[in-house]
């Protein structure tokens, strides 16, 4: 259960760093509304929060750098679905690295 909890507040985490951002993104260069890139920014204070729900066994440097690894699939997956740019097999390979390195940093067992 754990591990499960982990990995939710991974995905939200990524979503609200990659969503917010997009907003900001929206104003800035496709000239959306001002209030896309405030509630960005709200929703980017909220993605600083979500981290420190990790568990406490798991310091800083660590959820940060598994964290790197779900942001790069969760970009992936963002690109294709949002912006409908179709992962090539070197993305699919780069982000079976990236998960691979979040499972071993966050939840191989430590002795």
């Amino acid at each position: 259960m754990e591990i499960a909890k982990s990995i939710f507040y991974f995905l939200l985490a990524g979503v609200c760093e990659i969503g917010g951002g997009y907003l900001v993104w929206l104003w800035l260069r496709e000239g959306k509304s001002i209030w896309l890139a405030l509630m960005g920014g709200i929703i980017l204070c909220l993605y600083g929060v979500i981290p420190t729900l990790q568990p406490a066994s798991a310091p800083f440097g660590r959820v940060y750098a598994a964290y790197g690894g779900i942001f790069v699939v969760l970009s992936i997956l963002w690109g294709w679905h949002i912006d409908k740019v179709i992962p090539d097999k070197v993305d699919l390979i780069g982000g079976t690295i990236c998960l691979a390195g979040v499972l071993v940093i966050m939840y191989w067992p430590r002795g």
